[in-house]
């Protein structure tokens, strides 16, 4: 256990265990650096394996100011991260918060990144709830101030993309439950605020992704139904993109899913280290129904 400092004096507590090619876990808002203890656990097995706490999440530091709270600071951090470790280039796997910061990365610091994985991206990307998103995310920090985060973890826990994990594996859901509510009540807040409220939807994005030649996977429960769309958006957009839709799966895939998470994403690292994670097929065209000539 040891901390990275980012480029504004933030200490970020971060994890590693095991050897060979990096990978480096983001992890979501409603998590922490323990969401990913699953894949730490199976891909430190052949991989130097790195889990960080993003800034606002104890043991990190939580800044005070609102403002040190951005999509790009999220970028940074990782960098910060891969800095420290002497990575000069990583896997990056992000869940939802940290997948919308893999996708930034792919996009700020593309010869850094030896693949991205995106899971659960796209909460605010559509473009007809986009004011909607602001809106609610600013509630929730409300929400966060008010109550504080030991007793609106009662709430949020439950979302509508949650409770998929709840019925599957009350233990594990518990688990994710209590370990929301120990996050510092003004960490939260000000991520709500300052990355979620502020970050362009990812349509907006869409030549930066047609440019971005970074092997990339993208995952989706298809009970996350404000992912589905955007996670089809980045399939058809970004170019050596693929995208696997787990059944009857929510937002926490990570977690609520790790074999079959594991299972996708060893296989993907392993196509990308072959070389044999390739941009489509110029001949697979997406209009055409059947070759007629």
């Amino acid at each position: 256990m040891t901390h990275a400092t980012a480029h504004d004096g933030i200490r970020l507590h971060l994890e590693e265990a095991g050897s060979g090619t990096p990978i480096v876990f983001v992890h979501e808002f409603g998590g922490d650096h323990r969401s990913w203890e699953p894949q730490m656990r199976f891909f430190a097995r052949r991989h130097r394996c790195v889990t960080f706490g993003a800034r606002g999440y104890p043991p990190s530091d939580v800044p005070e100011d609102v403002e040190a709270y951005s999509q790009a600071n999220a970028v940074r951090d990782i960098l910060s991260v891969m800095d420290h470790l002497g990575l000069a280039k990583a896997h990056v796997v992000g869940l939802s918060m940290g997948g919308f910061a893999a996708l930034h990365f792919g996009l700020m610091a593309p010869e850094r990144a030896l693949s991205l994985t995106v899971a659960g991206a796209g909460y605010g990307a559509e473009k007809q709830y986009e004011e909607y998103f602001r809106n609610v995310s600013l509630e929730v920090a409300r929400q966060f101030e008010t109550h504080g985060a030991a007793e609106f973890a009662k709430t949020y826990s439950l979302g509508a993309s949650r409770v998929q994990f709840q019925n599957k594996d009350p233990r594990g859901w518990r688990e994710f439950a209590d370990q929301l509510g120990q996050h510092s009540t003004l960490g939260s807040a000000n991520t709500m605020k300052g990355v979620q409220a502020r970050r362009p939807s990812l349509y907006d994005l869409e030549d930066g992704f047609r440019a971005m030649a970074v092997p990339t996977l993208v995952v989706v429960g298809d009970e996350d139904d404000h992912c589905l769309q955007p996670g089809i958006f980045l399939k058809k957009t970004i170019p050596a993109c693929g995208l696997a839709v787990l059944p009857k799966a929510g937002h926490t895939l990570n977690i609520e899913e790790p074999d079959a998470f594991n299972r996708l994403l060893a296989e993907f690292i392993a196509m990308v280290e072959a070389g044999a994670w390739t941009p489509r097929d110029p001949r697979a065209k997406p209009a055409e129904i059947m070759k007629t000539s």
